[in-house]
């Protein structure tokens, strides 16, 4: 999907737009070959649905004008992944999930010199795009970058991931129930296998019938 600096200018530019038509607050973002990561934070309900529809909509019309791909099927297929996260220190294992994207695809050895992430722009004086990102409602820690390029463990991107995955809030358990019980996601939170099984028995009976 980005191949080159110009697909990579040209999202950034798509972003810029979709911030100026949905104002949102982006606490983060990292951009890679074949994916992008967000991480907004919402003030009205329906502001990310609104905000990410309008990105993808005009990525995907402007992507395909550009590498004559019109008629071709789809840039963006189904709905776009997301989960809940809670404002404490989770927020933090996230945000530096985002950023340490490149590190981790052995890209840079410094999540800062990626020049398609929010943290190459808050490290850069004067960056164009430096007015899209808002604060943290969260402190953010001392030697942050040092922090971000130190590898975190196999547990927590495997935790990282299973949310992205599933859509499972982030955060502690009274607040995932809770949460969960407001946005009806209840079924993020049970175990796929589990789940599987529990339908193949009630799926059983009704083929025999």
């Amino acid at each position: 999907m980005f191949k080159k600096d110009q697909d990579f200018i040209a999202f950034e530019n798509v972003m810029r737009l979709a911030f100026e038509r949905v104002p949102i607050r982006i606490l983060d973002w990292c951009i890679m070959p074949d994916h992008w990561h967000l991480v907004l934070w919402p003030e009205n309900d329906g502001d990310l649905t609104a905000f990410v529809r309008q990105l993808t909509m005009t990525h995907a019309q402007r992507w395909k004008h550009a590498h004559n791909a019109v008629g071709q099927g789809h840039l963006y297929q189904g709905r776009f992944k997301s989960f809940p996260i809670e404002e404490d220190e989770r927020l933090l294992r996230v945000l530096r999930y985002v950023e340490r994207n490149p590190v981790r695809a052995e890209r840079v050895e410094r999540a800062q010199d990626w020049r398609w992430g929010s943290c190459h722009v808050r490290k850069t004086p004067r960056h164009h795009l430096s007015s899209l990102l808002a604060e943290w409602p969260v402190d953010r820690p001392m030697h942050w970058n040092r922090l971000v390029n130190q590898p975190q463990s196999a547990a927590e991107e495997a935790a990282m991931k299973l949310h992205i995955a599933r859509g499972r809030p982030c955060g502690t358990m009274e607040w995932t129930q809770r949460v969960s019980r407001r946005l009806q996601l209840e079924k993020t939170l049970r175990d796929p296998g589990r789940q599987a099984g529990w339908r193949k028995k009630k799926e059983e009976p009704n083929a025999e019938i």
